[in-house]
């Protein structure tokens, strides 16, 4: 059947642009076929098989490839990214990486010499799971590092002030905090600094950085899409596209500037009404890259914050945190945040429901799943949901009965491999093993035949190893099948660990059905969009710690090739 596709196409197209021969050529076919030849023609794939069937497709005069033995996967994709907050956090000044309170306070004490006396410093997503002190910098150690400016030490939802800045905010004894944030208080009632959902209670002021202009945040995009090539993903997914983000990737797809492809979830708020959000939710649903979606640039849905951070201490848990001093929790009864109430939650999946848009919503904690589910389930009994492929952000916290339930519904998973490598040796301390059995249950997920996505939640810093949550899809694959962590002594959970073709999967066609992609891209098959990566070791066959080390010699998007290794 794929020669005979083959030959339509050839004869379609006159002739092939390019033939790809002496290859491992993995598909992610449903065959799990590997390949020796391709055929490339007009941005796709028109044979795939063997070097024979190859060369009898094609003239003389097409030009080879000669693979050399290299293997080629299916273009990756990244299920969560942030792209423009990513490209432009450093545009102001290099921020270093803080591992210890006391970078912490290193980088707050060089700030004030930078910006002054009396000026705010405002630290962004530096988690305190990562640090060695595994612990927020207190208000007394801040006031230290900064006495005559203001600090904001901001991480995810949650945030610890010192005391300038708790003054500033005019917070106190008696001041009540709003619905869906907490404000941690010492024995005496005086608050701590910590704040959970700040932008709940204080609106973070201007820091004086440099303002850049539309030309800059292109070029930054830019160089970001040209590092995403670099370690073999084709495609993202925007998980909080602004405005602002969207009409950027207008302007780059326009200019033909795109080298990744680009779904968004629109941002939509949870501070609004009811009725605002459906009104927004509609006009969504109008815009171009909705109603006029391309392979290149396209709206999938909306996204929303249902709960706060497993990061910061305020995930939305079914049942109690604990007392912590990582988190600086004194609560014992405290479950975490949880932002929107049943009936806005509701709202906003119907309004998606009914203008067929796929809904998502950060949903770190159990309780938080379960609630999402919840209005899943609501929904589909009055109207279709399952074509909108409705999904849950995060889910880092699950249980088998939310499985078996998203498996029903149709729900499916957007999941980050990164944070349990990067953050196991903090949760493991302070929930135990056994609290975290079903912590990214990557197995059950998908022995229950729900589709999950690999990403990043890629929000810091330009390069796949340093940014704040590292985006490096090898590495992903690698933590999804040994369940490794870094400073943890053995596997957490290793029976939820993955097969090597699974977290392929993870990061390939799963990601191009979250896309709506998956008849386009994500497996190399006759028809497709001619979407690949040369890799220079076998990843199906090579030491599982190999894994994380494989570099891309080469990205190719629709056949044209974005990145060479001997080039850059």
């Amino acid at each position: 059947m794929a020669l005979l596709c083959a030959v339509a196409f050839i004869e379609a197209s006159n002739a092939a642009d390019r033939v790809f021969i002496n290859g491992k050529i993995v598909t992610v076919d449903a065959a799990q076929t590997v390949a020796s030849a391709m055929i490339v023609s007009d941005e796709r794939i028109l044979y795939v098989g063997d070097e024979e069937g190859a060369r009898a497709l094609t003239k003389e005069s097409t030009p080879v490839v000669d693979l050399g033995g290299k293997m080629v996967l299916p273009g990756l994709i990244d299920s969560h990214t942030h792209p423009l907050s990513a490209a432009m956090i450093e545009f102001d000044h290099e921020i270093p990486d803080m591992r210890s309170v006391a970078d912490v306070l290193a980088y707050v004490r060089a700030r004030v010499e930078v910006v002054g006396e009396g000026k705010w410093i405002v630290i962004q997503q530096v988690f305190i799971t990562r640090l060695e002190e595994k612990r927020y910098p207190t208000r007394d150690e801040l006031d230290q590092a900064a006495p005559s400016n203001p600090v904001v030490f901001r991480t995810g939802p949650d945030a610890s002030l010192n005391s300038r800045a708790i003054t500033h905010f005019k917070i106190g004894e008696e001041t009540q905090a709003p619905d869906g944030s907490k404000i941690e208080r010492d024995a005496n009632g005086e608050p701590t600094g910590i704040l959970r959902g700040w932008n709940r209670i204080i609106t973070l002021p201007d820091t004086g950085s440099r303002s850049p202009q539309e030309a800059d945040r292109l070029k930054r995009l830019g160089t970001l899409f040209g590092d995403y090539n670099a370690t073999g993903l084709t495609g993202i997914i925007d998980r909080n596209t602004s405005d602002e983000g969207m009409a950027l990737y207008t302007e780059m797809e326009g200019n033909l500037a795109l080298t990744v492809r680009v779904a968004m979830s629109r941002a939509v708020g949870n501070k609004e009404s009811v009725d605002v959000i459906r009104e927004r939710i509609r006009d969504i649903a109008k815009e171009p890259a909705n109603v006029m979606p391309s392979a290149m640039l396209r709206t999938v849905g909306i996204k929303m914050f249902l709960d706060g951070g497993m990061l910061t201490g305020s995930a939305f848990l079914r049942e109690p945190w604990g007392t912590s001093k990582v988190y600086g929790i004194t609560d014992p009864e405290y479950r975490g945040l949880r932002f929107i109430p049943n009936d806005m939650l509701e709202a906003a999946v119907d309004e998606c429901a009914a203008n067929d848009l796929q809904f998502t919503a950060h949903s770190v904690g159990d309780g938080a799943v379960h609630a999402l589910l919840y209005a899943y389930d609501r929904v589909a009994e009055r109207r279709p949901i399952k074509h909108t492929r409705p999904n849950i952000t995060h889910c880092n916290f699950m249980s088998a009965e939310a499985i078996r339930q998203m498996a029903k519904l149709g729900v499916s998973a957007d999941i980050q491999p990164a944070w349990l490598y990067l953050d196991t040796r903090t949760l493991a301390q302070h929930f135990g093993e056994d609290r975290l059995t079903f912590f990214q249950p990557l197995r059950d997920i998908f022995r229950e035949g729900v589709i999950a996505g690999g990403g990043s939640d890629h929000m810091q810093k330009i390069g796949s190893l340093r940014a704040i949550n590292l985006y490096h899809p090898f590495l992903g694959m690698w933590i999804a099948i040994t369940r490794r962590a870094r400073g943890y002594e053995g596997q957490l959970h290793p029976e939820q660990a993955l097969d090597r073709m699974q977290a392929l999967r993870f990061y390939t066609i799963n990601n191009a059905y979250l896309m709506f992609l998956e008849k386009e891209t994500g497996s190399l098959e006759v028809g497709k969009l001619a979407d690949f990566i040369v890799i220079d070791r076998d990843y199906l066959n090579c030491p599982v710690d190999d894994i994380r080390r494989i570099r891309v010699r080469e990205t190719w998007l629709a056949g044209r090739r974005v990145y060479s290794e001997e080039e850059n």
